[in-house]
């Protein structure tokens, strides 16, 4: 199929993902058509499909891509270091990651629904890889008799949608600063899980 003339995919491409994104971050996947990203990004309706097959796809390629550079971004940041020192630093990092992405998390969070079961799979597959990450941390503190956690799984899966929560309120203009954000909730971590 032919490129749209005056188009580049190494331009149109990422906005048509951008576009996406913003989209279903703030009507909903099941609302946003095919047509309204087109508009979005200036282009025929038809050349959508010069960058992604269909809607589900573009989803599913937003969900990973997301999962993905989450994993890479901690699997290079993790620190060998003692539990607790490692669980501050995947608390600060999982807190500074996700607040410049709020509209990848939104998208991650509430439209797993809208995923085809196949592509589901992948996203909770993606999803457990990370949960379990923590969880080693937690497991490794209880060794270390540093931690008194006696669930380590879902007490990282509470952690996880503790931090992830401040997307829901957060704003960099707000009275206090993302620093002094990750400085009281690896406060209220280090609570939750201390002997």
């Amino acid at each position: 199929m032919a490129r749209t003339q005056g188009s580049h995919s190494d331009i149109t491409g990422p906005r048509v993902r951008a576009a996406a994104l913003r989209l279903f971050a703030r009507q909903g996947y099941a609302a946003v058509s095919m047509r309204q990203i087109a508009s979005e990004v200036g282009v025929q309706a038809g050349a959508l499909y010069n960058y992604t097959p269909d809607k589900q796809t573009l989803l599913f390629d937003l969900m990973r891509t997301h999962m993905e550079d989450l994993l890479a971004a901690w699997d290079a940041e993790a620190p060998e270091a003692s539990a607790r020192d490692a669980l501050e630093a995947f608390t600060r990092f999982h807190i500074r990651f996700n607040t410049s992405r709020a509209d990848a998390v939104f998208v991650s969070y509430m439209e797993l629904r809208n995923l085809e079961p196949g592509n589901f799979a992948v996203i909770e597959g993606q999803r457990r890889e990370y949960e379990t990450r923590l969880e080693a941390i937690l497991r490794q503190g209880v060794v270390e008799g540093s931690f008194d956690v006696t669930e380590p799984r879902i007490a990282a899966m509470a952690l996880i949608a503790m931090l992830t929560g401040i997307n829901t309120w957060f704003r960099a203009r707000g009275r206090l600063g993302l620093v002094q954000i990750e400085a009281l909730y690896w406060d209220m971590v280090r609570k939750a899980v201390a002997v």
